[in-house]
């Protein structure tokens, strides 16, 4: 989440006038995150996120983030919902852009996840996976490995003045990814592309919902327990903690076992989702507009996570023996 459009409030008082949640009381900026501007609007009739699309989001996509939302409560995912305007939709426009108001979750996210947090959402994600299963609608992923390159080729330019070799470091890693290695015979359907701890929130240590579905897509289910693994089970040195590991893939598997094949491509996936952060947070670091209330996020952090799974020989370095994850 950010903040890239600023909005005035006697705009956002009649923009407010398409909905039934009464006055607007108050409103502020969300700068967490890097995509959408987001804003926690107070309103008569409680609290609610407003987020005007911008940046990689297609409008064409939006139906199918809105769809997905209600389609996971319908199947017990605690999640945003949107909220529909007078007309009876999900989808309006504020300041020249598409803009929709959700449903405020309650709850924090962690900022130093434990094993209980890992665990927690190692089973809302398996849920997550099952729950997508007849979800009607579907979206290709647009940053799986055919589009890594172009975000290579956008910050190849000035990649070595955010660490020294960064270029060549990239360009190898690429050319592994893209030689044939990826799989393409394991169990795919929607997943949710971004299930970092700020976009999962927490009443203690019970996972209350999980939010920011702009990135859902369909592609590899492993894949997105892959990301996970890169964005819940390093410290904040980047070192790597088999122990919340073990705990988010004993979860998952709990509500959805892991094939073997599934298992075997854990480390090629992880190291797919690491170039696939590394690369969209160079090029936003590269890129932030003058002035916009956002606060970019450190793509090197993903260098230490890369270099991490490139020496991993299977899923027991994850912490966990081979076989079926339960």
């Amino acid at each position: 989440m950010a903040v890239y459009t600023d909005v005035a409030a006697d705009e956002l008082a009649g923009f407010l006038g398409q909905y039934d949640l009464g006055g607007l009381l108050s409103y502020k900026g969300i700068a967490e995150g890097v995509e959408n501007s987001n804003f926690l609007l107070h309103t008569a009739k409680g609290y609610f996120i407003l987020t005007l699309y911008e940046k990689r989001v297609a409008r064409g996509d939006l139906p199918f983030f809105l769809g997905l939302m209600a389609h996971l409560a319908a199947h017990g995912i605690n999640c945003p919902q949107p909220v529909m305007n007078k007309g009876g939709e999900a989808l309006s426009e504020l300041a020249g852009r598409p803009a929709a108001i959700i449903t405020f979750l309650e709850g924090v996210w962690p900022r130093k996840p434990s094993a209980i947090h890992c665990a927690g959402v190692g089973q809302t994600l398996a849920k997550m996976h099952l729950a997508g299963r007849d979800f009607a609608m579907s979206r290709a992923n647009a940053l799986s490995v055919a589009g890594w390159r172009p975000l290579f080729d956008a910050a190849k330019a000035r990649a070595d003045e955010v660490q020294p070799g960064l270029r060549d470091f990239l360009a190898a890693e690429l050319d592994f990814l893209e030689s044939g290695v990826w799989p393409s015979n394991l169990p795919v359907g929607v997943i949710h592309a971004d299930l970092f701890p700020d976009n999962a929130f927490f009443l203690g240590d019970r996972l209350s919902g999980v939010i920011d579905f702009t990135f859902a897509c369909n592609d590899i289910l492993a894949y997105d327990v892959a990301i996970c693994l890169n964005a819940w089970c390093f410290e904040a040195d980047h070192s790597f903690n088999v122990t919340k590991a073990r705990a988010f893939l004993s979860a998952y598997g709990r509500e959805r076992k892991l094939s073997d094949a599934e298992q075997d491509a854990l480390p090629l996936l992880a190291r797919g989702a690491a170039i696939r952060f590394l690369l969209t947070r160079l090029v936003d670091w590269l890129n932030v507009p003058p002035g916009a209330l956002v606060k970019p996020k450190d793509p090197l952090e993903y260098v230490r996570k890369l270099r991490f799974h490139q020496s991993v020989k299977g899923v027991r370095d994850y912490g966990l023996a081979a076989g079926p994850l339960a």
